[in-house]
């Protein structure tokens, strides 16, 4: 079913009506400026009974609670009695004091509002206060909406553990009963030998299309030895039967030891493939990383660079992602192509091995775990550089708007995970409002 946020104005008939039927109007086409599908009622709701029957026709994804004038705690209760669904509370300007009647009183409305919220479970919500043509506005309701639409497609989304992280890199590790009581995420788990003796099970005829697409999506292939080419394409099939079979969104693959020393051949450019065909794939099992590059990917429309943070400089302001070699083809910069290489440390092919394109908005992005079982969402924002490759493997370079060096220092005091997600545009309002919406603490730099 398609999207559908709704705008529920609420009110009493005891104050400045024209004034607030002016308010109505207007928020509805700034609503309707934002996203066309707004549902929104053809009347102000300034009883219990037009709420209730209002309600009565909607199926929301998003509400959009406004108080038009003040109205009691009741017409919020009657809302959440109803629906569990991501909600922006959106409080109207005043119009100037003169000394005469109060016109509208949304404010202490909005109070009312979400004493309320707090109170039916402390349900947690996006807030915006302003008239309906200020910009602030406008950005809130864009990323409500974002927000709540990637919110509402994780409940559809099934992510795979493909094999348990290797030894030391538990902060990747993930329960099934807490991806889908926290976030509505599914997840399902499979070893890695299975998908490696399917692999091998493959002929070289069933694997020549997926050794054709390889070639098509990247440079120099060819100087990888043919045994290491025939088992990337025999892998490559392995992870794409199994991820169309399976209806996977997103992956975390453990890749190192076994894909070197129980197959020869490693995952990395499999992996690489997965992203730019829309499967947010992270490499050393990373199941919260992996979501972070699924979300990413929602907000963005591309695939997402994932990788460690790797290199400060503070002259230029820049911190430098890297990784062993699994960044998506289309990312890499149009001067080199997705260039083949080796894996850094265990030196066999193929895995991508170039530096990423210079794009102008960039967002670094991280869903962390804390140890008491609580999320907090790391968001940077900044500017992709122009720069070649800057160790073996996939790097990107991204000048942050605020000190690099404090934003290094700070994370890593505040003990964040070292894999995060590399963002094409800047996207920190909406992952702010979507943290809104879970109820998590936002770590801004």
């Amino acid at each position: 079913m398609s999207f559908q946020p709704v705008y529920v104005p609420v009110g009493v008939p005891t104050f400045h009506l024209e004034t607030a039927q002016e308010q109505f109007d207007r928020s509805i086409a700034a609503l309707r400026g934002v996203d066309e599908s707004f549902v929104c009622p053809d009347k102000m709701l300034l009883s219990l009974d037009d709420l209730r029957a209002y309600l009565d026709g909607v199926r929301p994804d998003l509400i959009v609670f406004q108080n038009l004038t003040f109205a009691n705690a009741a017409y919020m209760a009657e809302v959440l009695r109803r629906f569990d669904c991501p909600m922006l509370l959106w409080t109207l300007r005043e119009p100037a004091g003169d000394g005469g009647r109060l016109r509208l009183n949304s404010l202490t409305g909005a109070y009312s509002a979400a004493n309320t919220l707090r109170a039916f479970d402390d349900r947690p919500f996006v807030y915006a206060f302003g008239a309906p043509e200020e910009e602030k506005v406008l950005s809130a309701v864009r990323a409500a909406v974002q927000a709540a639409k990637v919110k509402s497609a994780m409940r559809s989304l099934k992510l795979s553990a493909v094999g348990h992280t290797p030894q030391g890199f538990g902060f990747g590790r993930a329960l099934d009963a807490e991806l889908m009581s926290v976030f509505g995420v599914e997840l399902e788990s499979i070893e890695a030998r299975e998908l490696i003796d399917m692999a091998k099970g493959y002929s070289d005829e069933e694997c020549a299309e997926y050794l054709r697409r390889s070639e098509c999506a990247t440079c120099g292939l060819d100087k990888t030895p043919e045994k290491n080419r025939l088992d990337h394409a025999r892998l490559y099939k392995a992870y794409t039967d199994y991820v169309h079979s399976h209806n996977i969104g997103a992956l975390a693959s453990r890749c190192w030891p076994d894909f070197f020393t129980d197959f020869g051949t490693p995952v990395c450019a499999v992996l690489s493939l997965l992203n730019d065909a829309g499967v947010a794939a992270a490499c050393e099992a990373d199941v919260y990383g992996a979501l972070s590059m699924w979300v990413g990917m929602q907000l963005s429309g591309e695939p997402v660079f994932f990788g460690d943070p790797v290199a400060l400089d503070e002259d230029e302001g820049t911190i430098t992602f890297w990784h062993c070699g699994a960044a998506a083809c289309s990312l890499a910069r149009r001067d080199t192509g997705a260039t083949i290489g080796v894996h850094p440390n265990r030196k066999i092919g193929p895995a991508m091995d170039f530096g990423c394109e210079a794009f102008p908005d960039a967002t670094i992005f991280r869903i962390g775990r804390e140890p008491d079982g609580s999320f907090r969402f790391f968001i940077a924002e900044g500017a992709a550089l122009d720069k070649p490759k800057q160790f073996i493997g996939t790097s990107i370079v991204v000048r942050t708007d605020l000190d690099s060096r404090m934003i290094v220092e700070d994370s890593v005091r505040e003990g964040f995970e070292p894999h995060f997600a590399v963002v094409k545009g800047r996207h920190g309002e909406a992952l702010e409002a979507l943290a809104d919406l879970f109820g998590f603490e936002v770590c801004r730099y």
